[in-house]
């Protein structure tokens, strides 16, 4: 496995994607991790879960905000995408990585590495693609909601995405989309490429419901990442000022990290607490009476959902953010687009126990029957690729 991006701990939707495909491989073959990392450091990984883990560190660069302009005005004048590019020129250590080794199967996770295929693929039987979003439509959407050379620069890289997809997806014996939107943009992108569909899920466990402010709203997510940026700017201007004309007294809170990337939208608005990071990301949604994503760019399915749902919170999503996700408006959730219509629907649950409790009730039985990390194992229990695999190994199911 070949991963940008540490499967613990289990902070972020990345994460839990990673950990779910890492603990449902291991079950019964033995697993390498070749981790390219920001840190130098290991991925702190639970004892027995991969045999051995090779650090592959990524050169160090500044996050500042000069320096981040400047590197995506080269990556242009290359015609690199920057997470692509982040994650380039690693070859001799990726190949040093692999000496000597030979594997049933190879797993990247996430697009950025996936040019890795040329180093991997002498090693391995099969080799897998498992793709947590589409970069080009992430960029294209971005583009959008964004402004000026911002905007210059996100279609930019849409194109410079589609045409690596075009090149790189046909090259994996298989490519995992997370949901059957992701699959059908990636059939239009690479048509001979062999996709199939593996969700995001959640380990849910059963857990006491928690104690809750009925005034709190909650947005959860990494507040680093472009959309969930967009998405606070969107809430506090738009939506976010109507509820607060209607209900004297109502809170926010932001659940996540990257509180420094928001803070311009949200000092001076009085009720707003900003967590950072958090180890219970699930525990602290708890803390509010509803949770909303109010996002208009992205790709692939929202974690962030999930996690509403695993802690039993009634869920107010635009219907880009349910987008993939088995949500049913009005029963497990609800979806709604104009700021004004937003706005109501908050302030209409934040008033009406019952409908609150209907609604997360819901959502914790979707999660249960779909979304639990067993539930997706299923999807690829049936896939004649994974069987292929099975079948060289002791799996007994």
């Amino acid at each position: 496995m070949l991963s940008p991006e540490p499967p613990y701990p289990l902070r972020g939707g990345g994460a839990f994607r990673i950990a779910s495909l890492l603990h449902y491989f291991a079950r019964f073959a033995d697993v390498d991790l070749i981790f390219l990392s920001d840190s130098g450091k290991a991925a702190e990984i639970p004892a027995g879960l991969v045999r051995r883990q090779i650090v592959v560190p990524l050169p160090a660069h500044s996050r500042k905000q000069a320096a981040r302009y400047w590197r995506n005005a080269r990556r242009a004048w290359k015609g690199v995408p920057p997470l692509v590019d982040r994650m380039a020129g690693l070859e001799a250590q990726v190949t040093r990585a692999l000496e000597g080794e030979h594997y049933d199967l190879g797993l990247v996770e996430h697009f950025w590495p996936a040019n890795y295929v040329e180093q991997l693929k002498p090693h391995c039987d099969q080799m897998f693609l498992d793709l947590h979003n589409v970069e080009s439509t992430l960029h294209e959407r971005c583009a959008v909601t964004a402004g000026g050379l911002v905007a210059a620069g996100h279609r930019y890289f849409g194109r410079r995405c589609r045409a690596l997809e075009a090149c790189v997806l046909p090259q994996y014996s298989l490519v995992l989309a997370t949901s059957a939107v992701d699959r059908e943009q990636v059939r239009r992108i690479a048509p001979e490429a062999t996709s199939a569909v593996y969700p995001n899920a959640y380990p849910y466990t059963e857990r006491t419901d928690v104690p809750f402010d009925p005034a709190t709203v909650v947005f959860s997510g990494n507040f680093e990442y472009h959309p969930n940026i967009d998405g606070v700017r969107y809430l506090m201007r738009d939506i976010w000022p109507l509820i607060a004309a209607r209900i004297p007294g109502v809170r926010l809170l932001l659940v996540g990290k990257g509180a420094e990337f928001v803070r311009a939208y949200v000092d001076g608005t009085a009720g707003v607490e900003m967590t950072g990071p958090v180890e219970d990301a699930v525990g602290q949604i708890a803390r509010g009476a509803v949770v909303i994503a109010p996002l208009r760019t992205g790709s692939g399915t929202r974690l962030k959902i999930l996690e509403a749902w695993a802690a039993r919170r009634a869920v107010v999503a635009t219907p880009l953010a349910a987008e993939g996700l088995d949500v049913v408006s009005g029963q497990n959730a609800l979806l709604v687009d104009e700021p004004a219509n937003f706005a109501e629907a908050v302030c209409r649950l934040l008033a009406n126990a019952p409908q609150r409790q209907a609604l997360a009730d819901n959502g914790l039985q979707t999660l249960r029957d779909k979304y639990t990390w067993e539930a997706a194992w299923v999807t690829l229990d049936t896939l004649p690729q994974v069987t292929r695999f099975r079948e060289l190994s002791s799996y007994t199911g």
